[in-house]
C-alpha cells in the first residue's frame, strides 16, 4: 500500500510516501521559523495561508523524488488533530480532494500518534508494548502502549509542557525564536555548580509532571542576577544548564517510575524536545543500567513531519480504518487515548512483551 501522508498541524508543512512493503520512499519538509521569527511566536493566520503556499509544490516534489505518479497512491493520511484548526484545515482540504478526485481512502491522523510511532521509522525499531514519553512544545505525557491503539495516559503535566517551558524560559534569556534549540545551545557552555534549580513534583508519587514552578524559579534567578548587573553570555549559559539539567531530571525520574509501574522494558521518547541529546543521553545512561532499552526517530523526524503522518495513517487503514464520505470534525484539542485500538496486519517491530 503507498499512503501520501500530510502534516499541517502548526508551522511546518510536511509530506511523505510510505510504502508498506518497503517502507519510506520520500519526504519534504517546509520550516516557517524565518516567517514566525519576527513575532518571537506562531502567528496562525500567517501559518495557515503558507501552508496552502507550500502544499502542492511539496506534493510534487515527493512524487518525484519517489518516481511515482498520483495515481499510483492507494490512499492519503492527513493531520486531523490537535493543532491550529486554519493550518489542520488547508491539509485536510486537499487530502480529501485528492483523494475524492483519485477515488481511494483518506484518513485523517492523531498528530501526536505520529510522534509516538515515529520511532517505527528507524532500521531497528522498537517492538509493542512498550512506555512513551512524548515531549513536545504542547505536550507533556507518558503512555503505556500494549499494541497499535491501545494506549493508557499514564502521566502529564498539570501546566507548561516540558518544549513550552523551554520556550518560555528562552524568551526569559534573550535567545530569540525558537527558544527550545537555542537554550539547548547555550547550555552547553554552562557550567554545571553554579545553581541547583529544583526537580518538580520528583519528590511525591505519581507520574505528573509541572513546570510552571520552574519556569518561574528561573524567572527569579534572573531578576536577581539582573538587580546586581546585566546578565553576563555566562550567567545566561548557566542559567540555560541548570534549567535544562532540572527537565532532563524530571523526565529521567518520571520515565523510571513509569518502567517499574508497567514492568515493561523499552521506553520511546518522540516529539520536538526528543531531538535534545542531553535527555537522550541521560535517558541511555540511566536506564541501560537497569536493563532497558531507549528508542527514539532520527532527528529530522522528531519535530512535526509527513513521515509520520504517512506511517500512523498506513498502519490504520491496513487495519481497515478509513474516513467516512463526509469529511470528519477537525480536532484542534484531542486526548490520545479516544483513538480506537487496532490491530495492523503488519507493524515495523516485532510483538514480542517487554
Amino acid at each position: 500500500m503507498l499512503v501520501l501522508g500530510i502534516e499541517s498541524s502548526c508551522d511546518e508543512t510536511g509530506l511523505a510516501l510510505y510504502d508498506t512493503d518497503k517502507g519510506l520512499l520520500a519526504d519534504a519538509l517546509f520550516s516557517q521559523v524565518e516567517l514566525h521569527e519576527v513575532y518571537g511566536g506562531v502567528v496562525p493566520e500567517l501559518a495557515s495561508r503558507d501552508h496552502l503556499r507550500r502544499l502542492t509544490p511539496l506534493v510534487r516534489q515527493v512524487m518525484k523524488q519517489a518516481e511515482k505518479s498520483l495515481q499510483d497512491l492507494d490512499a492519503i493520511a492527513y493531520t486531523a488533530g490537535p493543532g491550529l484548526i486554519g493550518a489542520l484545515l488547508t491539509g485536510a482540504s486537499l487530502a480529501r480532494a485528492l483523494a475524492f478526485a483519485l477515488e481511494i481512502p483518506a484518513l485523517g491522523v492523531h498528530h501526536m500518534e505520529g510522534h509516538l510511532l515515529a520511532p517505527l521509522l528507524e532500521a531497528q525499531p522498537p517492538g509493542f508494548p512498550f512506555v512513551a514519553l512524548l515531549v513536545s512544545g504542547g505536550h507533556t505525557q507518558l503512555i503505556q502502549v500494549k499494541a497499535l491503539g491501545d494506549y493508557q495516559l499514564l502521566g502529564e503535566s498539570v501546566d507548561d509542557a516540558a518544549g513550552e517551558a523551554f520556550d518560555k524560559t528562552a524568551k526569559l534569556l534573550d535567545l530569540g525564536y525558537p527558544g527550545g534549540p537555542r537554550l539547548a545551545k547555550l547550555a552547553e557552555a554552562g557550567r554545571p555548580d553554579r545553581f541547583d534549580f529544583p526537580r518538580p513534583m520528583t519528590n511525591r508519587p505519581g507520574l505528573d509532571f509541572s513546570f510552571s514552578g520552574l519556569k518561574t524559579h528561573t524567572l527569579t534567578c534572573v531578576r536577581q542576577l539582573q538587580s546586581q548587573a546585566e546578565l553576563s553570555e555566562q550567567d545566561r549559559a548557566d542559567i540555560a544548564w541548570a534549567f535544562q539539567d532540572a527537565v532532563v531530571d524530571t523526565l529521567t525520574i518520571k520515565c523510571k517510575r513509569a518502567l517499574k509501574q508497567t514492568g515493561y522494558k523499552r521506553l520511546v521518547i518522540a516529539g520536538g524536545v526528543s531531538a535534545n541529546l542531553a535527555l537522550r543521553e541521560r535517558l541511555e545512561k540511566t536506564l541501560k543500567g537497569q536493563g532497558a532499552e531507549v528508542f527514539y526517530p532520527a532527528l529530522q523526524y522528531c519535530t512535526d513531519n509527513g513521515a509520520m503522518i504517512a506511517l500512523a495513517g498506513a498502519l490504520r487503514l491496513q487495519a481497515g480504518q478509513q474516513d467516512s464520505e463526509q469529511l470528519p470534525p477537525l480536532r484542534p484539542r484531542w486526548p490520545l487515548v479516544e483513538l480506537p485500538p487496532l490491530k495492523a496486519t503488519t507493524q515495523p517491530g516485532e510483538n514480542e512483551h517487554a
